[in-house]
């Protein structure tokens, strides 16, 4: 493995024809689609650069570097790279066979200022009025889910809302990639590991929800559920960690009861469907569904009160707050059915 600071010299060296990107505070991703083709995003819009890497063994050895850096075998046999730069940004790499065109990289950049509620205020991701909603229910210790597609802001959203929990509280956060800064001062943070080359040494999510059970959190955060430890998620919200919030990839807010309903079944305990939608139901009290839009901003479009289940089976979620075709997120007209979502 590399010297963390030999790492940074050979870094500035290696990517060196990205350097103004990384260094820009602006740029939110760093799109590399072989040598030649370099995208970035600012403020959620695309746009094609003109800088490349002076060949395919530029790059190779760019990713190369990486890789002996993290410990990560990645060659032909090993095509796939998830890693990070000194940053804190995280970096994917796929190459040939799997990536006709050459290597295919994406950087993820992360701002180091927290997003404040102010901010989504003030760039219209958030009324007033939902706004003074969601600090309530947080300080109520209400459960949450955030909801979006990829690059919708429900990493920076959730940041945002942690700025409601109330001072000494003890919160435990639990992620696979470090990304979530909260607000609060007294948190601990978890970070799952993958395996070896060897196939040994993995810490996954799971393993830490688990753990984190017995390290007296008042609230616990899981920066984005994507497996079986979903049905470990929704028991700890069933049994006294209330307050307790994570994200999903989903397109709605019952979108995103069932996406997570989807990730409990791939536990082997045989919990039957109906017995997991009760205690799913039970356990979510409120989704806030985010979006990207075509101008790039990020967008809070919903906020769904979980009432329980309809006589049929499935989700009942009444909008509390909704935004109708682009319009600013404004009460919905079935608000007043979901009152008890604030009690």
């Amino acid at each position: 493995m590399i010297p963390s600071d030999a790492f940074r010299e050979s870094l500035a060296l290696f990517f060196e024809p990205i350097a103004p990107f990384l260094a820009d505070g602006d740029v939110s991703e760093i799109m590399i689609n072989g040598c030649e083709e370099i995208w970035v995003e600012r403020r959620g819009v695309l746009s094609l650069t003109d800088a490349a890497f002076p060949s395919r063994e530029a790059l190779d050895a760019a990713l190369t570097n990486v890789a002996q850096f993290e410990g990560r075998p990645f060659d032909a046999a090993h095509p796939i790279l998830e890693a990070h730069l000194p940053d804190g940004s995280r970096l994917e790499a796929v190459i040939p066979p799997l990536a006709a065109g050459g290597p295919a990289v994406a950087i993820r950049r992360f701002s180091r200022a927290a997003l404040t509620t102010e901010q989504l205020l003030k760039g219209g991701s958030l009324s007033p009025d939902a706004a003074g909603f969601l600090a309530r229910v947080v300080a109520a210790r209400k459960n949450i889910l955030v909801s979006g597609g990829t690059g919708s802001g429900k990493t920076s959203l959730l940041a945002a809302l942690s700025r409601f929990v109330p001072d000494g509280e003890r919160i435990v956060v639990i992620e696979d990639t470090r990304e979530l800064k909260l607000q609060k001062r007294h948190v601990v943070y978890l970070t799952a590991r993958a395996a070896d080359e060897r196939g040994r040494g993995q810490v996954a999510i799971r393993d830490l929800l688990r753990a984190t059970l017995r390290l007296r959190p008042d609230r616990i955060v899981v920066g984005e559920v994507r497996g079986a430890e979903a049905i470990d998620l929704v028991q700890a919200m069933t049994t006294g960690h209330g307050g307790s919030m994570t994200t999903v990839h989903a397109s709605s807010p019952v979108g995103a009861l069932r996406r997570l309903e989807t990730m409990a079944l791939m536990d082997d305990t045989g919990l039957p469907l109906k017995a997991l939608r009760a205690q799913i139901a039970s356990a979510v009290d409120l989704v806030v569904q985010v979006a990207r839009v075509s101008s790039g901003h990020r967008l809070v479009t919903a906020v769904g009160h979980v009432r329980g289940l309809t006589p049929q089976g499935d989700y009942a979620v009444c909008d509390l707050f909704s935004r109708g075709r682009g319009g600013p997120l404004e009460r919905a007209r079935r608000a007043d059915k979901a009152k008890g979502a604030q009690a």
